[in-house]
């Protein structure tokens, strides 16, 4: 028995693997020791966009504090959320981590406020959306075979990643004949959800733009608090991060629970009814999931909208128009790869692109 035949035999039977895979639109031979997920996951960490994210804000600007998130960090944490969900409920743990770590690869600079304004100043050619953005970075601008464009992502990978939603997230990808995506792909978006509210918190109390006292009236804060004895720990730092890891556990042990629930209720479940189904299986539970939309609601209010972040908006998009018109003019000034794509899909499209593709820093220093 081979590798892939006894992880197979490991899988339940809603879950992908080899044997049911549409597999790649360019045939390649198999891995004398990865198995076609495994090797998704590693083209992601290897591309060159994935190391991009380590300089791309995830809330706040660059510079400020090295300890805060950015889009590099987001993803490997959303992955580690994803593999404990994943092992649990018996599914493929590698397509999971593959869909996790890319799910942000088409984040433009500046984080949610960079895609509001790159979305604002491309409405004539179409606008911008970071989910379609990332489909192009791995089917088209990541470029590490000479046969043929993008990373060669098996089908599965590419759907999970088209369907990616969360409440600041809606697919609008037609390319892909499902209802649904994946057991993998739900959790994928579960463990974004879950990792990027809890770290969200922890940075917005880190960064003094919230505070514990206006927390108290959110329960998930509350019973994080009640359970890590808060008030017995002085030290404020330890404090902030033993409540958000408190409320991942609180988070991620609900969703494993009532994900085993709605998946039992719905057996006999299979792939092809996953993929049919307008319903998601892996959810958290009523009760925990209006609490989550609770502090969701605060972050919204009291961090996101917060006026030492809003003040920002007016100069980034400023910048932004300023570099777009730039790139129309003196295309020549994007990378050889780019200046060849120009031909195919248009001058707007490829400026598009090559601005989604910049860290911060470089989008900031690129006019200077």
């Amino acid at each position: 028995m081979d590798e892939s035949q006894e992880i197979v035999g490991q899988l339940a039977e809603y879950a992908v693997n080899e044997e049911s895979s549409r597999g790649r639109q360019f045939p390649q031979h198999r891995h004398p020791y990865r198995n076609a997920f495994e090797r998704d996951r590693d083209r992601i960490i290897h591309c060159q966009a994935f190391r991009r994210l380590e300089g791309k804000t995830q809330v706040f600007t660059p510079g400020v504090n090295d300890s805060y998130r950015n889009r590099l960090t987001h993803s490997l944490e959303v992955s580690q959320i994803g593999r404990t969900i994943a092992k649990q409920l018996k599914v493929n743990e590698s397509l999971t981590e593959a869909v996790c770590l890319a799910h942000d690869l088409g984040h433009p600079p500046f984080g949610h406020m960079g895609e509001k304004l790159l979305n604002e100043i491309l409405q004539p050619y179409g606008g911008f959306e970071h989910n379609r953005q990332t489909l192009r970075v791995v089917d088209v601008l990541e470029h590490p075979y000479a046969d043929f464009t993008g990373l060669n992502l098996m089908y599965e990978t590419r759907l999970g990643l088209a369907m990616h939603k969360s409440p600041y997230d809606r697919p609008e990808n037609a390319d892909f004949d499902k209802a649904n995506c994946s057991i993998e792909g739900q959790i994928a978006n579960a463990a974004d959800r879950i990792a990027y509210n809890c770290h969200d918190l922890e940075d917005g109390l880190r960064a003094g733009l919230i505070f514990t006292e206006q927390l108290r009236e959110v329960e998930l804060f509350r019973r994080a608090c009640e359970q890590i004895h808060a008030e017995k720990i002085d030290d404020e730092s330890i404090q902030r991060i033993r409540i958000s890891k408190a409320i991942i556990d609180i988070l991620v042990s609900d969703c494993i629970q009532a994900s085993i629930e709605a998946l039992a209720e719905a057996r006999p479940l299979v792939l092809e009814k996953v993929y049919g189904s307008e319903r998601d299986f892996v959810v958290l539970s009523a009760q925990k999931d209006h609490q989550l939309q609770v502090l969701e609601e605060f972050l919204l209010v009291h961090l996101y909208q917060h006026k030492s972040l809003k003040e920002a908006e007016g100069a980034v998009k400023s910048h932004l128009k300023r570099l777009f018109e730039t790139l129309l003019k003196q295309p020549r000034r994007m990378p050889p790869y780019y200046q060849l794509l120009i031909k195919q899909q248009g001058l707007e499209q490829t400026a598009a692109d090559y601005i989604a593709g910049m860290t911060d820093r470089f989008c900031l220093k690129f006019l200077d």
